[in-house]
């Protein structure tokens, strides 16, 4: 064999060797991507996963007592290994919590082996007691200083009122702005050095007399009073505007 002819055979060599190495780099490419497409989830396969889940937090978490209760679930990456389920999505959580504005929910599907956890939005709203005026510290408050409102009850602080009657002729504590929600720790239905009534309850009797409270209560809350006649002090639950319940 020439010279020529072993250098021909060299290149030849060399060039069937880079074509296959870029042959096989294009079928690994190839491969790849059809997996890659293969396992990836479908824009209507999350969307089948969102509604699971917010469907879970609507059927399973406790409505606001006259509101309502929105659910948002979170995008869901469309490169994760989802199939289509042949059977209903089962859905569970670890928190029923109301008052959360967050809930993580497991989608999962038995059948096909796989499960994915999303994140929920909870949007709660419900009617609370507002300000139709600004109402200044110390001021007793009217029917006509209150209105009822939707609201967000994730930007409720603290605990509010849904019935107006629960703070008529109470006291404010600090300044109120004008639609502002009126939160339990605004108000005192009693109020610190007040005179109130002392209702003492016993196997189906009422006894009434008077006191004064030693501390600012709002509904529900267990308060110190002192018992005008015995000078006693005693602890009670306020039950209404100057009114405290002691129960033997």
């Amino acid at each position: 064999m020439t010279y020529h002819n072993l250098r021909l055979c060299s290149f030849s060599i060399t060039n069937c060797r880079a074509f296959c190495k870029k042959f096989y780099k294009s079928v690994a490419f190839l491969c790849l991507f059809f997996s890659f497409s293969s396992t990836s989830a479908t824009s209507e396969q999350t969307i089948v996963i969102q509604q699971a889940a917010e469907n879970y937090i609507l059927t399973n978490i406790d409505w606001p007592p006259g509101g309502t209760l929105l659910a948002k679930a979170a995008n869901i990456d469309s490169r994760i290994f989802v199939t289509d389920c042949p059977a209903p999505l089962k859905t569970s959580s670890s928190s029923t919590n109301p008052s959360a504005s967050n809930i993580t929910v497991l989608v999962e599907c038995s059948e096909e082996n796989w499960k994915l956890y999303v994140p929920v939005r909870l949007t709660r709203t419900g009617p609370q007691v507002t300000t139709t005026g600004p109402i200044s510290r110390g001021q007793t408050i009217s029917a006509q200083d209150l209105t009822i409102n939707m609201v967000d009850l994730q930007r409720v602080r603290r605990q509010g009122f849904s019935n107006i009657e629960d703070i008529i002729g109470a006291k404010t504590k600090k300044n109120l702005r004008s639609g502002e929600v009126v939160e339990s720790s605004d108000v005192c239905v009693v109020c610190r050095n007040e005179t109130v009534t002392i209702k003492a309850q016993k196997s189906g009797m009422t006894i009434t007399t008077k006191g004064t409270a030693l501390t600012d209560g709002a509904h529900g809350e267990q308060i110190r009073v002192k018992n005008s006649k015995s000078n006693r002090i005693i602890e009670g639950r306020v039950t209404g505007i100057a009114e405290v319940t002691v129960v033997f």
